[in-house]
């Protein structure tokens, strides 16, 4: 399916941390907001839709069983094919991926993917732990809660704390990803949190739950993205900017290793990268820049392993040898990414490094706009199961060419 389609929109609404005065909008809103703002970059009307796809991610405050169905009431349309996805941050790139595999049938010729999310607008034990089905009942609370794994941070400060007993790793290295991603986001209108600040203000930042301080931590917001997808002669019929899909990987509950004992500081990237990049004929020097999933720098740093831009264990010098900047060696997360642009809900965070790739390749990222960027890598990265560090790793290979 190499080429065969692309994307010819895109649509990110400003992000909400719901402050008092700030409007409270709800996820409907959002998502009406995202895709009006991709249909308009577009330059297609909503209608364009009525027996073609909708895709919808799934969300916390999802309030029916038939979510997708809903939404496309709510927007208006009657799409012939619904796409659901709840693969976590993995959401926005799995839908492409089966997008992609509905146009190649001819099923449809094109297909709108929305997500939002307000998880500051639900009930709360504490900020960022929301009270979702999720978080009352399953795997979480039989082997993590009753023990004191309260969210995402504990958990990653268990995989992090394992990587570095058997790797060489600094916390100043991991200091250069969160530094990076912030500078990123002073050059984006769209971040929530635009002041820059320095590796030692890094370094000072209280400890959450150790090794894992707050400037490690991604900031949960309100939001909404959106991105239109469509068979390749469509694309070039509607922009001249149309950016391909060259080449995809998908893994889900890997294990590396044994089932038994899996080595948890190894995702499942070092399976779906060769595979997105053998299919799109390319090799690690042909990538312009890199947006990987990146709510805690750490988890940018193994996917920069894993992607096999380094070896196993030498992720924390590559990060410390190379310019992360858009202007630099190795441009990544060129939006400030989740750590510093927000992440709208854990599945919503995962359109983020889809978008930004779009807009690179496009031409459209203004004064952080990579020179010269015509293929790039953007990752999806979903849930925490219990013991390892990602349920679904999926790899994207996007360029300006088919």
């Amino acid at each position: 399916m190499r080429g065969e389609v692309a994307i010819v929109g895109y649509g990110r609404t400003p992000y909400s941390r719901a402050k008092p005065g700030e409007p409270v909008l709800n996820v409907d809103e959002y998502i009406a907001w995202a895709a009006d703002l991709a249909l308009q970059k577009a330059g297609m009307s909503k209608n364009d839709f009525d027996g073609q796809g909708l895709g919808v991610s799934h969300a916390e405050v999802a309030h029916t069983v038939n979510w997708s169905a809903a939404t496309a009431e709510n927007l208006g349309i009657s799409p012939q094919v619904l796409l659901r996805a709840d693969q976590g941050g993995a959401s926005a790139a799995s839908m492409l991926i089966r997008a992609a595999a509905m146009i190649h049938a001819g099923i449809v010729d094109r297909v709108l993917v929305v997500g939002a999310d307000t998880p500051l607008n639900i009930p709360s034990v504490a900020p960022g732990l929301p009270l979702s089905p999720e978080r009352t009942r399953g795997v979480y609370w039989d082997f993590q809660g009753p023990f004191g794994v309260m969210g995402a941070s504990a958990q990653f400060a268990l995989v992090q704390t394992r990587y570095m007993h058997e790797h060489a790793l600094t916390s100043e290295q991991l200091g250069k990803i969160a530094v990076s991603a912030r500078y990123h986001a002073s050059l984006n209108p769209g971040a929530i949190y635009r002041k820059p600040f320095t590796l030692d203000e890094y370094m000072n930042s209280r400890m959450l739950s150790d090794p894992i301080r707050l400037l490690d931590c991604v900031p949960i917001v309100n939001g909404g993205l959106a991105y239109i997808v469509t068979s390749g002669k469509t694309a070039r019929s509607i922009t001249d900017k149309p950016v391909y899909l060259r080449g995809f990987g998908e893994i889900n509950n890997y294990y590396h290793g044994s089932r038994a004992l899996p080595d948890i500081t190894t995702t499942g990237f070092v399976q779906s990268a060769p595979q997105a990049m053998k299919m799109a004929g390319v090799q690690h020097k042909d990538i312009n820049f890199f947006q990987p999933y990146d709510d805690y720098p750490f988890i940018a740093m193994m996917t920069i392993e894993d992607f096999g831009f380094c070896n196993k264990g030498e992720g924390g010098r590559f990060v410390e040898e190379h310019d992360l900047s858009f202007n630099g060696d190795f441009p990544m997360s060129t939006d400030g990414g989740q750590l510093s642009g927000g992440q709208p809900g854990g599945a919503i965070g995962g359109f983020m490094p889809l978008v930004e790739a779009v807009t690179q390749l496009r031409g459209e990222a203004g004064v952080r706009q990579v020179k010269n960027a015509n293929i790039g890598a953007a990752c999806g990265f979903g849930g925490i199961p219990y013991g390892r560090p990602g349920r679904s790793c999926i790899s994207l290979i996007l360029g300006t060419e088919p």
